[in-house]
């Protein structure tokens, strides 16, 4: 059996007496695509943001690339985040005072790694906007941006939570493309959180969450 890059296992999450998740249980391999689906309030973001050491867990086990996020600090949670996470939000949340080619390396200068921002921006079409802002790029451009941060420190896990929700289909497309040639060129799992059936379909698993569990 291969080493799993993610294993979530019987995680339980409440807000109040509002039950979030319920006995959820997920495994990723390297260079394994799972896409996560479900109706709003369904606990998808929820989910990846107790994969990405953000939320704690109520109940249950969340191991990345072996280190178990049960019972860890935030201090050793956000080291592991900046190691072995690269993440990928809606919103592009770049920093606007830092350039393409700063934006880009952020994240691996952080976890105390090198990034080629020239060889990033070659490989997501930004080669002509290394030195721009993000205010002076399109919504598609910005979103390429963010994944280029989010690889660049070479993550064993990549989460991405409705990456394409704010762009327009065409975009939208080339930005999952995007995304897929990155995990796979570094054989990261990425877990992507999409309302897209079409955009789910090219994953290898999709996993539906209904009602706080998996259908």
């Amino acid at each position: 059996m291969s080493h799993m890059v993610l294993s979530v296992t019987s995680v339980n999450k409440s807000f109040g007496d509002v039950v979030i998740l319920r006995g959820v249980s997920l495994s990723l391999a390297p260079g394994e695509v799972v896409a996560l689906t479900g109706e709003s309030g369904s606990g998808k973001s929820t989910l990846l943001h107790m994969i990405a050491g953000l939320e704690p867990v109520d109940e249950g086990e969340i191991i990345i690339d072996g280190s178990n996020l049960a019972g860890m600090r935030d201090s050793a949670s956000a080291a592991l985040r900046r190691e072995k996470i690269g993440i990928v939000f809606q919103q592009f949340n770049l920093i606007p005072s830092l350039t393409v080619a700063q934006n880009l390396t952020f994240q691996a200068r952080l976890s105390g790694k090198t990034a080629d921002a020239a060889a990033l921006a070659a490989s997501l079409g930004l080669t002509d906007h290394l030195d721009k802002y993000p205010e002076q790029l399109s919504g598609g451009q910005q979103q390429r941006v963010a994944i280029g941060r989010a690889i660049a420190a070479s993550p064993k896990l990549i989460l991405a939570d409705e990456p394409t929700g704010n762009l327009d289909e065409q975009t939208g497309d080339h930005v999952f493309d995007l995304l897929l040639s990155a995990a796979r060129d570094q054989n990261a799992a990425l877990l992507i959180v999409t309302h897209s059936t079409r955009l789910a379909a090219r994953a290898d698993r999709r996993k539906h969450l209904s009602r706080g569990q998996f259908q």
